[in-house]
């Protein structure tokens, strides 16, 4: 029904960038809200940076001044530009979508399948 996919993940050195990005895709009727988590190794999944629909946005501590989300609402598609990359921020980075299907539906909660982030030098 909604399919989300991300890309944008690899290697980079402390200290680097790199701009994740997620296209939802399928039926939609609207989006509530979407965002980044990640997991590292051994690790539970912790959310990382959200968007709302109105705009808002929030972060995890860990990445205030580091990391932005963005959106292009036409395209259902959501950024993460990561800046000052430090060795902690390596992880699986997941993008997630909560998703109204169709006018009369309650909202849906969509995960991607994750792209890898390596920080290391």
């Amino acid at each position: 029904q909604v399919q989300l996919v991300e890309s944008g993940g690899g290697l980079v050195q402390p200290g680097g960038s790199l701009r994740l990005s997620c296209a939802a895709s399928g039926i939609i009727f609207s989006v509530n809200a979407m965002g980044w988590y990640r997991q590292a190794p051994g690790k539970e999944r912790e959310p990382v940076a959200f968007i709302t629909s109105d705009g808002s946005t929030d972060y995890a501590d860990s990445v205030k001044g580091r990391f932005a989300i963005e959106r292009d609402n036409a395209k259902n598609t959501i950024y993460l530009q990561m800046n000052s990359l430090k060795p902690e921020d390596t992880a699986d980075y997941f993008c997630y979508a909560q998703i109204r299907p169709r006018q009369r539906s309650g909202v849906t909660n969509y995960w991607g399948q994750g792209t890898q982030v390596t920080v290391s030098s």
